[in-house]
């Protein structure tokens, strides 16, 4: 207990340490769909999550942060947390980073396109590029 309570001694409440997992929407470890509702989304509500082969979410200290569509094209934030976007758009880079997909190309969020400025997409805009995603014609890609 002692060892436990030393280690929440260097932990600043003010200041919370992220820690963002892709999961595949239909993964077991993903709660959402199954044993839990999808939370409510930014979206216009065009775009539904589910539990679909080849979607992505990211959850963000076990709460879901984004659902990413099939192929990537469109994104659902689920969080207006500055530093959970981050990591969410951190988590989806390290896709890419460690092989486990060739490329990300995100054209919408929120049901907006994610280049278009002070929309709905603009959290998920500044969180993809610090991420070290790159502006094209579509939409955001990350390679």
């Amino acid at each position: 207990v002692d060892r436990l309570r030393s280690y929440l001694d260097g932990v600043d409440p003010e200041q919370p340490d992220y820690h963002a997992v892709v999961l595949a929407a239909a993964d077991p470890a993903n709660p959402y769909g199954a044993a839990l509702p999808w939370p409510a989304s930014s979206a216009d509500g065009t775009a539904r999550p589910g539990r679909k082969a080849g979607a992505l979410v990211v959850l963000v200290d076990g709460e879901l942060a984004w659902f990413l569509e099939r192929g990537g094209r469109s994104l659902l934030t689920f969080t207006d947390d500055p530093e959970a976007n981050h990591a969410a758009a951190i988590g989806l880079a390290d896709l890419v980073t460690a092989g486990r997909v060739a490329s990300i190309l995100v054209e919408r969020a929120d049901g907006m396109p994610v280049l278009q400025p002070g929309g709905r997409a603009s959290a998920a805009l500044t969180a993809l590029l610090a991420a070290g995603f790159v502006r094209t014609p579509r939409g955001l890609r990350r390679r």
